[in-house]
């Protein structure tokens, strides 16, 4: 029994998917069904039963998985401790952002509190869907990331950071359709979206969704940072940050449809077997100094 055999059962079990577990991990998706199949050799029983695209645990798998976060967990404090008897941090740390501004992640100060406390430290930052960040942590291959959502993010640790609403903005063209119009006129509307795996998306649906609706989507962009192009563009509605969906009214740029809000928040998040990992209690406080 391999501690990546371990480190696969519980990938593949949080993300449910081999694939999604090759990715996290960074290796082959054949190497992880080797890792799952000699993990189940050695320990004599099946963890997973396989269905259609995706893999679920077994009652077996189910008892085991506690037993290998908690081996998971006591490794990362062994290399932990290991690295602190060597002096002051160092190493690699890999942080998932979603795709937002700098300024409001406040990823700049951030960076500049590493290089002053840890310099030793190398920060590395990946922008991805937020659904994929959180496999990404999950799986272990993120020490961490920042996500926005309406709820905590589940089976992880997590810091909220601050509220974040969203506004609806409406290209100007479109405004009159609007004037005596509810949510099933905007629903109509042509909209821009996020990826699926992304938080506008999430909020997206889920406020269509309260209404018995679903937006008409005719475009979908990776980087939803920059869905406020698109609506000045004339284009297509969005639903923006309301610190953005604000200033654009006043600029002439689009209207704000004033009957819809949503409230979510910012959220960092770390996985539970990491938390006594010095590099990424390291980050942790970074980010809590950050945003104090």
């Amino acid at each position: 029994m391999e501690l990546h055999q371990i480190r696969a059962f519980v990938a593949v079990a949080r993300v449910g998917h081999v694939t999604k577990a090759a990715e996290v991990l960074c290796v082959t998706q054949p190497a992880v069904t080797a890792q799952i199949k000699g993990l189940e050799s050695s320990l004599g029983v099946a963890l997973f039963d396989r269905g259609a695209g995706r893999m679920s645990l077994t009652r077996a798998g189910e008892k085991l998985l506690p037993q290998a976060e908690t081996l998971l967990a006591a490794a990362a404090e062994l290399k932990g401790s290991a690295r602190s008897m060597q002096g002051e941090l160092s190493g690699r740390v890999d942080l998932g952002l979603p795709a937002e501004s700098a300024e409001f992640l406040r990823t700049g100060a951030l960076s500049v509190l590493v290089q002053r406390d840890l310099p030793l430290i190398e920060l590395h930052t990946h922008t991805q869907a937020v659904g994929h960040l959180l496999d990404q942590v999950r799986g272990g291959g993120l020490a961490a990331a920042f996500t926005i959502s309406v709820h905590p993010p589940r089976d992880l640790q997590w810091l909220a950071l601050r509220s974040v609403s969203y506004r609806i903005a409406i290209p100007l063209r479109l405004a009159a359709e609007m004037q005596r119009g509810g949510w099933r006129v905007l629903a109509g509307l042509p909209w821009v979206d996020g990826s699926v795996d992304s938080h506008v998306h999430q909020l997206l649906r889920g406020l269509f969704e309260q209404q018995g609706l679903a937006p008409n989507v005719v475009m979908r962009s990776d980087d939803s940072g920059h869905l406020d192009s698109f609506v000045r563009a004339g284009s297509a509605c969005a639903l923006l940050r309301e610190e953005v969906a604000v200033p654009g009214v006043e600029r002439g740029d689009w209207m704000v449809w004033g009957h819809a809000r949503v409230d979510a928040k910012l959220y960092f998040s770390s996985a539970a077997e990491r938390a006594s990992d010095p590099l990424v209690v390291a980050l942790n406080s970074a980010v809590q100094a950050v945003w104090a």
